[in-house]
């Protein structure tokens, strides 16, 4: 009997492409790969490429492409990375962002967060995950947290948002420890509890972390580049959204814009170090390209003025930095940035790429083109409820008003609602309406 064996899921997923492109794949990984690493970094660097980029982001969209909850992405994470996997073929886009499966439930649940909220345990498990605010670093606590921040972490923040760790509170201050460890606190009850939960949720995510790591060079060799090797943060919103929320960092900047400032600062290291480090990690990307998502900064959270003197300054030197490592920021502006727009001619010319989910896009252009890479969003009402027609009008609109000269991205909001052929017809239209 002559033996068979199964095709791994790559290789079947090489096939559906093989019919796609009428080419062996052997050919066509490696050459459809460069062409749409190439199409990226004409677009960086303000140059016409053969057509308009165009990046899906996938958010939970898998599921509702592939009759499954959301809650798969933090319970099985097997299926969704083949969810993902299929879903990127189907739509075959130039570049993806996944920024899903990348937290596991039973890790959460098992540590009691008290910060996420997510389908499958706390929320319906066909829904978006939630994320929470709080004031784990209180008003009063402020000159503890300057002088240590590490003993503040461990001893006040973390038994804030994590419920089984708790008795973290107790520990004395870290610098009582230089004359050794408190050891008899450690065979209590409670922190074996706490050290059992946290063997827990760090074996669980190293399994999802197992599983998602080899995400990106499977694609890669499907043909399919990432459009991001790595994420960074504006050091307000690493602060704001992790020690203060939205109220504590709004009231910080009246009552104690010093304390507020000293502290942003703290963070610009931090967050190069991140992103630095997870982009170095991987093996291909011409250029390395670094997300920043963005959320305090935008014009219904702070003023101009504030935005002038604690949010810019030290998330400008961010971006810098990053570029100075040989990396492309790409700052994702969640909210509504219009009217910041002159500030970012303040950075090189082709060096980085703003991405905006809401924005006047005429007005976007007209400020930065000829200076910096831009990424117009179709919204997620618009692929929700709209018609394929309509999508393919607004991207159509889209493409002519801020692909004149190149230097322009075509992309999706959010599309955890979207309907499956509004998001091809936005793909399509970028292959369309291909001429600058």
């Amino acid at each position: 009997m002559v033996p068979t064996f199964k095709k791994s899921r790559t290789q079947l997923l090489r096939d559906m492409i093989d019919v796609k492109e009428g080419m062996d794949m052997t050919r066509t990984a490696d050459k459809l790969y460069e062409e749409r690493e190439k199409r990226l970094r004409d677009a960086i660097q303000l140059k016409e490429p053969d057509r308009v980029p165009v990046l899906f982001s996938l958010g939970y969209f898998p599921a509702v492409y592939n009759s499954m909850p959301t809650a798969t992405a933090f319970y099985d994470i097997v299926a969704w990375k083949e969810a993902c996997h299929k879903t990127i073929v189907d739509f075959a886009p130039d570049l993806y962002w996944m920024a899903s499966g990348e937290s596991s439930g039973v890790a959460l649940e098992a540590l009691d967060s008290k910060r996420t909220k997510w389908p499958g345990y706390n929320l319906p498990p066909d829904v978006s995950h939630q994320a929470l605010e709080g004031e784990s670093l209180r008003e009063d606590e402020w000159d503890l947290f300057l002088a240590d921040p590490s003993d503040f972490i461990l001893r006040r923040h973390l038994p804030r948002v994590f419920g089984v760790l708790a008795p973290f509170a107790r520990l004395p201050s870290l610098r009582s420890w230089g004359g050794g460890l408190p050891t008899t606190m450690f065979v209590t009850p409670e922190f074996q509890q706490a050290f059992e939960a946290i063997f827990k949720a760090g074996r669980e995510t190293a399994k999802q972390q197992k599983v998602m790591s080899t995400f990106d060079d499977e694609m890669a060799a499907l043909g399919f580049p990432p459009y991001r090797h790595g994420v960074a943060n504006a050091p307000f919103d690493a602060l704001s959204n992790t020690y203060r929320g939205l109220r504590g960092s709004m009231i910080d900047m009246y009552r104690r814009p010093e304390k507020l400032l000293e502290a942003i600062e703290m963070f610009v290291p931090l967050s190069l170090e991140r992103a630095a480090a997870t982009a170095a990690s991987r093996k291909r990307g011409n250029p390395k390209r670094v997300v920043l998502p963005l959320h305090k900064g935008a014009e219904g959270f702070m003023s101009l003025k504030q935005f002038e003197t604690f949010y810019w300054p030290t998330f400008k030197k961010v971006l810098l930095s990053l570029m100075d490592l040989g990396l492309v920021p790409m700052p994702f502006f969640e909210g509504e940035y219009t009217s910041r727009l002159e500030y970012l001619l303040e950075l090189p010319k082709g060096k980085a790429v703003c991405h905006f989910a809401y924005i006047d896009i005429a007005r976007a252009k007209a400020v930065l083109g000829g200076h910096l890479c831009m990424v117009g969003s179709v919204p997620p009402s618009l692929l929700a409820v709209g018609s394929a027609q309509e999508v393919e009008e607004y991207c159509r609109d889209l493409i002519e008003v801020a692909g004149k000269g190149g230097g322009f991205i075509l992309a999706n909001a959010s599309a955890d609602e979207a309907k499956p052929e509004n998001i091809k017809a936005m793909i399509d239209a970028a292959k369309k309406y291909r001429t600058y």
